[in-house]
């Protein structure tokens, strides 16, 4: 699986109630900060209605959906960076996921405290925003000291790592993140095995009342920071989440209506989250069990083989595949074949959203 995206914010803005919603967990939420000491992790399946479409032209033994990882991490305040609150032990776990989920409280409530004494979404925002610039800027400060010593000795491998680096500390004592530079090839190779925080996709999740009022000046104001990063931003309300994993299907599907409600915002979130990351799915379809599989976008047809099994890979010969939409026109794989919609691909073909494939290797 290894996809991972950590859940930040302030204490008191909706964290774990947002993870319990994810993950059906029951983990303690209370109104104090530092109620959630270790890090959380859930296992959340993607919504999918391909998925459901296909186990209906299938009907597998199993049907397995594809997932991602959420770590819910406590909450961080002003001085994280220098151990304010428990801060460094909680930035070491934000650094060991893929993308960064920013809860900010959009709502006023006086029954339920802010670390802060009042709501002020942006600057929430730039609180943890800068907190997390500060540790990347520690980090690379012990980066740079390390590799200058390499430098005079003319290395120039450790010379060319000293310039990136460089680079990169100058944006972020300019306050901004990393991912926000077009970086080659060559420089990321360079930064990722740091694991800046600034460095990974950034989503803000607008924590907001029942009705969402577009007139909402905290909603405003985070919707114009996360422009400013080249963020995303999405409006959930937590406690009716977690209100909403409680209820029956039919229970579910009422209180939606009455909410004028499409879907869950959780759906909306792990969606997005997934598009964060830049992934896609490709699917197995057979007898045994259908199958979504989560590989990175522009995924050759061998890596894709290789992330059922890395024999696949290795001995990769073809691939059989069929898009989704001819799959479902055809009805089964065998009738595809039959009018012509399955075809087969070799090693430079580049997968496809929703393609079908079964692979023929040879180990």
């Amino acid at each position: 699986m290894g996809f991972k995206c950590g859940i930040v914010g302030l204490p008191n803005v909706g964290k774990s109630t947002l993870f319990n919603a994810l993950t059906e967990a029951s983990i303690e939420v209370a109104n104090y900060p530092f109620c959630t000491i270790e890090p959380n992790v859930g296992i959340v399946p993607v919504p999918d209605l391909r998925l459901d479409k296909l186990n209906a032209l299938v009907s597998p033994q199993k049907l397995i959906p594809t997932v991602m990882e959420f770590v819910d991490i406590a909450g961080l305040v002003k001085g994280a960076s220098q151990g304010e609150g428990l801060g460094n032990q909680f930035l070491s776990n934000i650094r060991q996921t893929d993308a960064i989920i920013h809860v900010v409280r959009c709502f006023e409530n006086d029954n339920v405290i802010h670390v802060h004494g009042e709501v002020n979404a942006q600057n929430d925002a730039e609180t943890i925003n800068l907190e997390l610039i500060f540790a990347d800027l520690e980090q690379i400060d012990k980066a740079i000291s390390k590799i200058s010593k390499m430098t005079k000795s003319g290395n120039k491998e450790a010379i060319k790592k000293y310039e990136i680096l460089q680079q990169a500390k100058a944006i972020l004592e300019d306050n901004q993140w990393l991912n926000q530079k077009e970086w080659d090839e060559q420089q990321l190779e360079v930064l990722k095995p740091y694991e800046f925080i600034t460095l990974k996709p950034l989503l803000f999740v607008a924590n907001v009342q029942e009705e969402m009022d577009d007139s909402n000046p905290h909603w405003q104001k985070l919707c114009s920071l996360a422009k400013s990063l080249e963020a995303g931003v999405v409006p959930i309300c937590a406690q009716i989440e977690a209100e909403l994993v409680g209820l029956e299907a039919e229970e579910k599907e009422e209180l939606l209506n009455e909410l004028n409600w499409q879907e869950s915002g959780l759906n909306r979130l792990i969606r997005e989250g997934y598009q964060l990351l830049d992934l896609q799915t490709y699917f197995t379809a057979g007898e045994k069990e259908v199958r979504a599989w989560t590989i990175p976008t522009n995924s050759t047809a061998p890596q894709a083989a290789g992330k059922i099994h890395t024999d696949f890979e290795k001995g990769f010969i073809r691939a059989e595949v069929v898009s989704y939409d001819d799959f479902v026109a055809a009805g089964s794989e065998a009738k595809a074949r039959e009018v012509g919609k399955l075809r087969v691909e070799g090693k430079s073909y580049i997968v496809k959203d929703g393609d079908i494939m079964h692979f023929l290797f040879n180990v």
